[in-house]
């Protein structure tokens, strides 16, 4: 059987990803999938699950991160 490539588990339904820059694992949960194919954000760290926001080539989890790491004018809510 099939070896997830996070935690080493032996399991007959494990599922094949692989991303657009080709980079590919093979897994036997989302959340193994998860550890390992997600984006951290470039300021906290966090696992972004969501779109995230991207600035130049970094991505973060929300706006104020990018802001607090790039500078960048970004806003995650508007007022009117």
């Amino acid at each position: 059987m099939p070896v997830c490539d996070t935690c080493g588990n032996d399991y007959a339904r494990t599922f094949t990803i692989t991303r657009s820059d080709g980079a590919a694992g093979v897994f036997d949960s989302f959340e193994c999938a998860v550890h390992a194919m997600a984006p951290r954000c470039a300021h906290c760290g966090c696992t972004v699950l969501g779109h995230g926001v991207d600035v130049d080539d970094e991505t973060f989890c929300c706006s104020h991160c990018a802001r607090a790491t790039t500078g960048a004018d970004l806003t995650d809510s508007v007022g009117t």
